[in-house]
């Protein structure tokens, strides 16, 4: 097998991929138990790995051996990896933005089979065509926003792009938006909230700027491994997200109910066989 082919293979661990030199879409091996989580954002600095992190040590507090696939040339969420200590609960870290070559692409991007949650730390400035095929097998969608207008122009080009583009089906409902590093009370907030509000896409949570993220991506820790005094505001957020993308069986099934209504009793009969 080439090597060109044997790349575009590998991918199959996380999504379908067309192979450049054959007309029929590679499927991924059914694993309806796995709870394929990407975040994204167009714009560099918008917090995904920090949102990565506290989501991966809350799933890891819980024991659902959640694993991480970094495909950020930065690395940061595997650095973070790196940080943590040997008896904290433990994250399995897939390097996805490194190639090796003493082992084939999908070895490299293999996830473990008792993995039942899978968080996807995406790459800035990637193209429509991987936009759709990192997307076209996920079960949640997050975009973490920062309150600037730099990055509210940046977040409705890639909720554009996710609806149009990668042809995200609202019923669905897997996609969800964040506000990050915010300030109680600002008029900066104020506007966010009024922007996000505007897209019709569900806000899940509004992450405060505080140094209690700063301090647990130095340590190697998710804030529900600090001082529960320090981080409550916090740990609240962060539950509301855990507790939506816990969700995604229930949202799956209602966009199909939806779907299936919409088109109506003939389409749904069709379906259905």
């Amino acid at each position: 097998m080439n090597r060109r082919k044997e790349s575009w293979l590998g991918l199959r661990d996380i999504y379908r991929v067309k192979d450049p030199g054959d007309r029929d879409m590679l499927r991924t091996p059914q694993r309806d138990n796995l709870n394929r989580i990407i975040i994204l954002n167009p714009k560099g600095g918008c917090g995904k790995s920090t949102l990565v992190t506290n989501i991966a040590a809350c799933y890891a507090i819980r024991g659902a051996a959640p694993a991480i696939m970094d495909f950020d040339p930065q690395g940061s969420a595997m650095a973070w990896l790196g940080r943590r200590s040997g008896d904290k609960p433990g994250i399995h870290g897939i390097a996805a933005y490194k190639r090796s070559i003493h082992a084939t692409r999908s070895w490299q991007l293999r996830v473990p089979e008792e993995t039942d949650t899978l968080l996807v730390d995406s790459a800035a400035g990637i193209s429509h065509d991987e936009l759709r095929e990192l997307t076209r097998d996920s079960s949640s969608i997050l975009v973490p926003v920062l309150p600037s207008m730099m990055d509210t122009h940046a977040a409705s080009r890639i909720i554009a792009d996710l609806l149009l583009v990668a042809k995200v089906n609202r019923n669905e409902q897997k996609l969800a938006v964040i506000a990050n590093r915010t300030r109680k009370n600002t008029k900066s907030l104020a506007k966010l909230m009024r922007f996000l509000d505007s897209l019709g896409i569900p806000i899940i949570a509004v992450l405060r700027d505080s140094q209690n993220f700063v301090y647990a991506a130095e340590e190697g820790i998710g804030i529900h491994e600090m001082q529960p005094s320090r981080v409550r505001p916090d740990v609240e957020q962060i539950d509301r997200i855990v507790s939506w993308l816990d969700g995604w069986r229930q949202r799956r099934q209602r966009g199909l109910e939806i779907t299936a209504m919409r088109r109506g009793p003939l389409s749904a009969a069709a379906s259905a066989r």
